[in-house]
């Protein structure tokens, strides 16, 4: 029994879902739209603003693939709805990140810049205040891109156990290591 599977979501007012013929979710809102392939064994039903999720067997992908399909479902409904947000902090000296429309220009220390170009679908914002670390954020009703963008981001600097310098993001906790002990 699929505990995530088997819960119900409630359709927000000004979101339209529709299924097709070959099993694509297509779901519609003031953000955008998006669309999702689903497994042929796993069927959605739409009963008055009510989604409910159903598996047609037990076998082991399908028990997977039933709680898997209605998270991605919810994830795309608060995506139109709300949106998803991501900030990423650069901490070291001399770290810099700019954006000119949807190129982001990053100095993370290395002897040339890192240019990247963001998908149209992504609104990126770059913010440098005086004290602090600079912080991209990254902003979009597809949760997936926007994840994806951001760890492309942090690959480029992961950060480093010993000083924690590198791109990481908003909160995120480091495990710290102890440098090297002065020999007696």
């Amino acid at each position: 029994m699929s505990r995530i599977g088997n819960a119900i979501i409630t359709v927000p007012e000004g979101v339209t879902i529709s299924v097709d013929e070959a099993n694509v979710v297509t779901v519609k809102g003031k953000n955008g739209e998006l669309t999702q392939t689903m497994h042929p064994d796993i069927t959605m039903r739409n009963e008055e603003g009510v989604l409910t999720f159903e598996r047609a067997s037990d076998q082991k992908e399908v028990r997977a693939a039933h709680g898997l399909y209605r998270s991605l479902v919810n994830n795309m409904i608060i995506g139109v709805t709300e949106g998803y947000k991501l900030q990423l902090e650069l901490v070291g000296v001399g770290f810099r990140a700019s954006t000119s429309g949807q190129m982001l220009d990053l100095a993370l220390g290395f002897s040339h810049p890192i240019i990247m170009e963001i998908p149209k679908e992504v609104k990126v914002s770059a913010e440098t205040v005086k004290g602090k670390p600079p912080v991209i954020t990254l902003e979009s009703h597809d949760k997936q891109l926007v994840g994806q963008v951001a760890a492309k981001i942090r690959s480029f600097r992961k950060p480093e156990p010993y000083k924690g310098k590198g791109v990481r993001y908003v909160g995120e906790q480091l495990r710290r290591k102890a440098g090297k002990s002065a020999a007696k």
